[in-house]
């Protein structure tokens, strides 16, 4: 299912339970997540606040998906925009030479996702990434440095 691919744990479900759940068969730890999904919490909030592990929380959400009885919460996520990917290629490129771009290309995708389509909310996770490729301490304390401010410039 596509739904659980990648990420879990920021990912938003909703019930689609029209009724009751009389018609339903559901052990402790599906209903303990089926009362928490409201379409706001993460599945990774869920998960710590009912002390399931990853792994058992996919096999939840993937019986209730069969069931029909959640749905995938498609949230509007930003994405970084191309001048925030030229500057982070420019400092990269500094550091590290002509690489710089297959290296954030590869960052993107160990991270689950497309350069192009990057979420905003994980530009740290990316500067972080991408900077542990750069061998010389002063350029790399240079780059998180520079990252950084722009980060917080843009309110990312």
């Amino acid at each position: 299912m596509d739904a659980l691919k990648g990420d879990l744990s920021r990912k938003v479900f909703r019930r689609l339970i029209k009724g009751g759940l009389g018609e339903y068969s559901l052990d402790a730890q599906m209903i303990a997540v089926l009362v928490e999904l409201d379409g706001a919490k993460t599945v990774g909030e869920i998960a710590e606040r009912a002390k399931i592990s990853p792994d058992v929380m996919r096999r939840v959400l993937s019986k209730l998906l069969q069931l029909q009885i959640i749905e995938p919460v498609e949230k509007a996520v930003s994405t970084l925009d191309q001048g925030f990917l030229s500057l982070m290629k420019r400092e990269l490129s500094l550091a590290i030479g002509p690489i710089a771009e297959v290296i954030m290309e590869d960052a993107a995708a160990d991270l689950g996702h497309d350069l192009e389509s990057f979420p905003a909310e994980q530009a740290a996770e990316l500067v972080d990434y991408v900077s542990q490729e750069i061998t010389r301490e002063d350029r790399k304390i240079a780059c998180r440095q520079n990252m950084a401010a722009e980060i917080r410039r843009r309110g990312l």
